[in-house]
């Protein structure tokens, strides 16, 4: 299953209300409405037990909330902050051209904040849960995937109710990447447009229909998340989030796999969910290693900020609240060589169709890519098929 699947907003605009989100201890949920979770709906309960089925094969049904994190602070413990400090900056302030000296080119992560408001998204007031509920209730959204990699979909006016109830230690999560090509999820684009600073995408040379999946449409439950990983085919990554907070840990590309999964610190019996990697995997980790290490970057997200995720960079993210929120990959001048490298090993054919489009559109990019290729010795072609 895929790990990536796995905080109460207001129906009012969270933007306008970020000063106080910052600095204010949230509060939680009317606790009747999880008195009895799902009681209201048979038909919601069907729904949701049948996706939880599908998509943990592993844990008994009852034991999505074994651990009782709904009844615990897990989600408003401190960000520890004493190593590195991620770096901030507002939209009004940061140009394109130091973005791309100062962050970008150094693959050093930043949170951008403004960027909604400045571009004028839709998506401040069209995605408060209302007018979710409202504008796409019958949208079916993918929330999850089973043992064989095929999509779990609910219709986003039963995954709505079921994130208000729910009490799950790790819950449900929309996380749709083709929300862009259904007719009743389509409009989403026009409600939300890429930020300035990641306007150069090199993959678009392929086209929609053969480039890997790039854009999400995020829905988080509070305690959903998704577990520590590296963002694929060398690709950086931009989030932009329109409610709720996001807790986040980075490490750089050069910690290792095995140091930052941390399997090492799992015990017998112990899950592995976003929820608790954050409450008890990655302190273990850190006690462990050391700061020297790690040189690892924690932090909290708020409504109307951008994170910019460099390529390489190891991150696991935790919804401290109902999270909505969208997200994107790309490949740039700064990266291209890196996702070139990778492309053409993970995605051999579709390297192929690339290179065919950038020696059309892009001769410059194309003749870097033959370069590095004669430099490794890499052939894109086997000889049989040149015949």
């Amino acid at each position: 299953m895929s790990r990536k699947q796995r905080a109460i907003s207001s129906n009012v605009s969270p933007l306008s209300k970020k000063a106080d989100n910052k600095h204010t201890k949230i509060e939680c949920a009317d606790p009747l409405e999880a008195v009895k979770p799902h009681a209201r709906s048979s038909k919601l309960t069907r729904l949701v037990n049948d996706a939880k089925r599908r998509h943990r094969t592993d844990i008994a049904f009852d034991a999505w909330n074994r651990e009782g994190f709904a009844d615990k602070d897990i989600c408003d413990l401190p960000v520890d902050e004493s190593s590195n400090t991620i770096q901030r900056e507002h939209c009004r302030e940061l140009t394109v051209n130091r973005f791309i000296k100062e962050y970008e080119k150094r693959y050093i992560p930043v949170v951008i904040d403004g960027i909604p408001e400045e571009q004028q998204w839709k998506a401040i007031t069209e995605w408060s849960h209302k007018r979710l509920r409202k504008t796409y209730r019958s949208a079916m959204l993918k929330c999850g995937e089973d043992d064989d990699g095929k999509t779990i979909r609910m219709k986003l006016k039963y995954f709505l109710k079921y994130l208000k109830r729910q009490r799950d230690d790790s819950p449900l999560y929309v996380f749709d990447s083709n929300f862009d090509e259904r007719n009743d999820t389509k409009s989403l684009l026009n409600e939300y447009s890429v930020p300035k600073y990641f306007a150069e995408d090199f993959f678009e040379f392929v086209g929609e229909r053969r480039r890997p999946p790039y854009r999400w449409f995020l829905v988080g439950p509070k305690r959903s998340g998704t577990c520590v990983h590296v963002d694929p085919l060398g690709t950086s990554a931009w989030n932009t989030l329109i409610s709720g907070r996001k807790r986040w840990v980075l490490f750089p590309s050069k910690v290792g796999k095995e140091v930052v999964q941390g399997k090492e610190f799992i015990k017998s019996g112990e899950d592995d969910e976003a929820i608790n990697y954050f409450s008890t995997i990655l302190p273990r980790i850190k006690k462990a290693y050391g700061h020297n290490v790690l040189q690892c970057i924690e932090f909290m997200q708020y409504p109307g900020e951008t994170v910019f995720v460099p390529a390489g960079w190891w991150h696991a993210v935790l919804n401290a609240e109902d999270t909505v929120a969208v997200t994107q990959n790309y490949c740039s001048s700064q990266n291209f060589e890196r996702v070139w490298r990778k492309t053409r090993c993970g995605r051999k054919r579709m390297a192929v169709k690339w290179l065919k489009k950038l020696q059309q559109y892009r001769p410059d990019l194309a003749r870097l890519a033959i370069q590095w290729n004669e430099q490794d010795a890499f052939e894109m072609y086997s000889k049989h098929k040149r015949k």
